[in-house]
């Protein structure tokens, strides 16, 4: 129930779905009630507007990503077993079925930073978290693709676990922590976007895991203006800041963190 609640949720937080949604309903009314119209049309515009407007989606996001600070360059990376990189990164398999060559979406650090730890440090175990994160609960999982972007990277085969039957974050804390070979007592890394940490780290915290965060796909710096509106920006900005915002309190709310 969980599960789907998220993919209704990512509907209702789309800017463009409410812009849209307006306007229809304000040019539908207009002949009948013209008041009750015009406002609706007006408030489609303001929304539209809003949608643009970087400023507040950013703040949101550097709110998220400033909880939990990247490692010193110092760090002793001895002191970990291993590092769990959670999916997320991938592109539409489709692609990788017609033409075998994965796709990254925008979130492609998780995936090179993994491929980063795993040359230089080859000792360090990996735990690849992600299945299939669709409704119908069928077709090409994240872990598979996963495979075939670290084989064309040309990691070992042996050096990634794949665990492939989450479909959230909860569920890559859960089932990672059931794989052979995974012990959650033992010092292990977070690999994330540094937006997804704070709910990410409060899931594996609240499962018992001895975790550390390392976050990366920063999207906010310190250059932002008050000012800032971009209408091929914005709305993505505002879905992003609003899916992580939202998740990570309706997780605490059902006792997740």
């Amino acid at each position: 129930m969980m599960f789907v609640a998220s993919k209704v949720l990512a509907f209702a937080i789309e800017p463009l779905c409410w812009v849209l949604l307006l306007l229809a309903a304000g040019l539908l009314l207009w002949p009948h009630r013209p008041r009750l119209g015009r406002t609706l049309a007006w408030t489609s515009l303001a929304a539209l507007l809003l949608s643009g407007w970087v400023f507040i989606p950013t703040q949101l996001l550097r709110n998220l990503e400033s909880r939990y600070p990247r490692l010193p360059a110092n760090t002793d990376m001895r002191q970990y077993v291993g590092v769990i990189v959670l999916g997320g990164a991938l592109g539409d398999p489709q692609l990788w079925v017609e033409h075998q060559q994965v796709a990254l979406n925008d979130q492609a650090e998780r995936m090179t930073a993994a491929v980063g730890l795993m040359q230089k440090y080859p000792d360090l175990k990996v735990v690849f978290s992600g299945g299939i994160a669709s409704v119908a609960g069928t077709g090409v999982t994240e872990s598979q693709l996963a495979r075939a972007f670290f084989d064309d990277m040309g990691v070992p085969p042996a050096r990634v676990m794949y665990e492939s039957s989450s479909r959230n974050t909860y569920e890559n804390g859960y089932f990672s922590a059931m794989m052979p070979g995974v012990d959650k007592r033992q010092p292990w890394l977070l690999l994330t976007s540094s937006f997804h940490m704070p709910r990410s780290m409060g899931v594996f915290e609240k499962l018992g895991w001895n975790i550390t965060p390392y976050p990366v796909d920063y999207r906010t710096s310190s250059e932002g203006s008050w000012h800032d509106f971009s209408l091929h920006f914005g709305p993505g900005q505002w879905v992003l800041a609003l899916h992580e915002t939202i998740g990570y309190y309706v997780y605490k709310a059902t006792n997740m963190i």
